[in-house]
């Protein structure tokens, strides 16, 4: 790896233990940033001026969270799409999908700035090319955006709104494509970012103001920042090795905020495993959008 790279430090803000962490989404609305335990099926709530986190059950595997405009979450449950109207509330069904495949579930999601939610599918058995990648609209139509996709991960905008990014993890890479603000359609796909297999596989992702492409590293033990043009331009190093996405969040959003999952077996070397990390990278994020159903 080339010796000029940046390279920052992250620091344990939260010894969560968790067995699948993921999700980070920062509310600027509430000041706090909200992330799940898929594997328990909890959605968090941490507050970093008070150093508190709280969870709550949602009944299923959860892959993702996104605050809402007019109050509550969206989730991307095992089973669809649902709405909660207040933290703690009931979990209400919005949008059932892939009911006829049992083994698959719903896993990475983000909003648009349009308020349109994106999560995609994967199927828990390892079977390849059995998910897709998924927009739900405000009004609660759901549309299949990208077929064939083995494990939906990481999705994010750039800052003038023209290119998605997409993972689909086992391919090694991070996927771009032309995107329409207006319609929410996506085209012109092609690959962008190749990650060497020694470094992990590509999880999460967000994009920061200047066009910065982070991704977390499944097994890599790092997250990675990326130019525009697919260009690796620094890294964060952390003590765990399954690194699963990041948000930036805090009053100025310079705060990046990475969950991590726990490894399949204790291993005494990564006491830390399952624990939300803390990076101040100099750059800022973009604010999270909403969902506007």
């Amino acid at each position: 790896m080339n010796a000029s790279l940046e390279r920052w430090e992250a620091e344990l803000v939260l010894d969560a233990g968790a067995r699948l962490g993921e999700g980070p989404v920062w509310s600027s609305d509430e000041g706090v940033l909200y992330w799940v335990d898929i594997d328990l099926c909890r959605v968090h709530r941490f507050d970093p001026v008070g150093v508190a986190d709280e969870h709550m059950d949602v009944g299923e595997p959860v892959g993702a969270v996104a605050p809402r405009q007019r109050g509550g979450l969206v989730l991307a449950l095992r089973s669809g799409f649902a709405l909660v109207d207040e933290w703690r509330g009931q979990v209400r069904t919005l949008a059932t999908v892939e009911d006829d495949l049992s083994d698959n579930r719903m896993n990475d999601g983000a909003c648009d700035t349009r308020g349109r939610f994106w999560a995609g599918t994967m199927c828990t058995a390892g079977r390849p090319e059995r998910g897709t990648l998924y927009r739900l609209d405000p009004n609660g139509e759901v549309t299949p955006r990208v077929h064939k996709v083995t494990i939906s991960n990481g999705i994010g905008w750039s800052p003038d709104d023209g290119t998605m990014y997409h993972v689909d993890t086992p391919t090694g890479g991070v996927d771009a494509f032309d995107f329409d603000a207006n319609s929410g359609t996506i085209t012109n796909r092609r690959r962008l970012i190749d990650v060497e297999p020694a470094a992990g596989q590509p999880d999460g992702l967000v994009v920061d103001r200047d066009g910065g492409i982070w991704v977390a590293l499944w097994e890599g033990w790092a997250v990675r920042r990326y130019a525009p043009d697919g260009t690796l331009l620094g890294v964060i190093d952390l003590p765990v090795a399954r690194v699963t996405k990041c948000a930036f969040g805090g009053p100025e959003l310079d705060d990046l905020y990475i969950t991590t999952a726990s490894p399949d077996r204790p291993e005494a070397d990564q006491p830390r495993a399952g624990g939300l990390f803390r990076a101040s990278p100099g750059v800022a994020g973009l604010p999270a959008t909403p969902f506007a159903g």
